[in-house]
């Protein structure tokens, strides 16, 4: 399975490394306040690649940590529970005390 893995990776390499060398064609890009920034396509297309990756991990973060705030009240909670558990079963175990049997009888 990992060689698989590692096949299909070095031929998504190829594939993207091959159409980068294809798209190395002076491209003008025009910006705001006629502005222009002049680079090779593949650059264009990287830039806004990894522009589009950032804005997407910053767009999830805040839902990342509200989850991440959410677990850790669970898993306390989960602990309280535990212990809780614990606690009753250890009071389950041991034997009635005497005094309690006689005011149970009522004697």
């Amino acid at each position: 399975m990992k060689l698989l893995g590692r096949v299909l990776s070095i031929a998504l390499f190829i594939v993207f490394f091959d159409f980068a060398l294809k798209n190395t064609d002076e491209v003008v890009l025009n910006l705001f306040w006629n502005a222009k920034a002049s680079s090779p396509l593949i650059l264009l297309l990287l830039g806004f690649l990894l522009l589009g990756l950032v804005m997407g991990v910053l767009a999830m973060t805040g839902t990342v940590l509200r989850y991440r705030r959410e677990l850790l009240v669970l898993r306390r909670e989960a602990e309280q529970q535990k212990q809780t558990a614990a606690e009753i079963a250890k009071a389950r175990s041991q034997p009635p005390a005497p005094e309690s049997l006689i005011e149970q009888v009522g004697l």
